[in-house]
């Protein structure tokens, strides 16, 4: 057990920081050394099996990321943009891999990201899953074997706590749409209709976003032409496939050199 690659998980209090925890726990190929939570909550200090309500588990929950990261191998991090810049800069620091499932994230905090990627391995993508993966491989595919006759529609629905919209999933597939058709997203993206917004521009990308309930995440590509349809569709129902997903990205990180990296990488896509 102590030469399996050590892993921390940030935001240990949420949602998927405990299924990303749970994940790590259940794995016999890695082990947890870390959980780290923002300085003031209540989590810190505390044992995080306990913490969860379950048994102890021997990790303390801190506030001091890098002393964290310092005893790992990887850092598996999904938080909010601001962190995660910060944590990109500690992991480098650390020499670990950084693997980033946050979405949300803008051109500056990106280019932070690459700065970061000089000194250790970041893996990161709007989706951590296999089959939004291969959704993504399927809409490039598609969208270089059709003209912008076919209107490109891309729908996501999550549910009613997500705060970001469109999804980073939603974006990753626009961008695969718009690759294969030989644009940029940024010059034909259309995501804000609302009231009267004219006919739709030849050879935009839309996005319709949908929020409500406890929808883990469902999306769909749809391309639209005169008489026909085509509709790419995953659905996602258990959230655990993407912390399985973030591990196996953790653990492929540790035989790679520093640099920037996705799942389409580490699915070998």
């Amino acid at each position: 057990m102590t030469d399996l690659p050590g892993i921390v998980i940030t935001g240990a209090s949420g949602r998927m920081g405990q299924m990303l925890i749970n994940t790590v726990m259940g794995s016999d190929k890695c082990k947890l050394v870390g959980a780290v939570e923002r300085t003031g909550h209540d989590w810190v200090g505390r044992d995080v099996g306990e913490a969860m309500g379950g048994l102890a588990n021997g990790v303390i929950v801190t506030d001091d990321a890098l002393d964290a990261f310092s005893h790992a191998q990887a850092v598996i991090d999904f938080t909010a943009p601001a962190a995660t810049v910060a944590f990109s800069t500690l992991a480098a620091q650390a020499h670990c891999v950084h693997v980033i499932g946050t979405t949300g994230m803008t051109d500056a905090d990106i280019a932070k990201l690459s700065a970061a990627a000089h000194h250790c391995t970041i893996v990161r993508a709007g989706n951590m899953s296999l089959g939004v993966n291969l959704l993504t491989k399927l809409t490039k595919m598609v969208s270089e074997a059709l003209d912008a006759d076919f209107d490109i529609e891309v729908v996501e629905s999550h549910h009613n706590r997500k705060v970001d919209a469109p999804s980073g999933t939603a974006l990753m597939l626009g961008e695969a749409a718009a690759e294969g058709r030989g644009v940029k997203l940024a010059d034909v993206s259309d995501s804000g209709r609302d009231g009267i917004t004219g006919a739709r521009n030849r050879g935009d990308i839309g996005f319709s976003a949908i929020r409500g309930g406890d929808i883990v995440g469902e999306h769909d590509v749809m391309f639209l032409g005169d008489g026909e349809r085509i509709i790419l569709r995953h659905v996602a129902s258990d959230r655990s496939l993407f912390a399985k997903g973030a591990l196996k990205a953790a653990l492929w990180g540790q035989t790679q050199k520093p640099g920037e990296y996705d799942m389409m990488d580490v699915l070998g896509l």
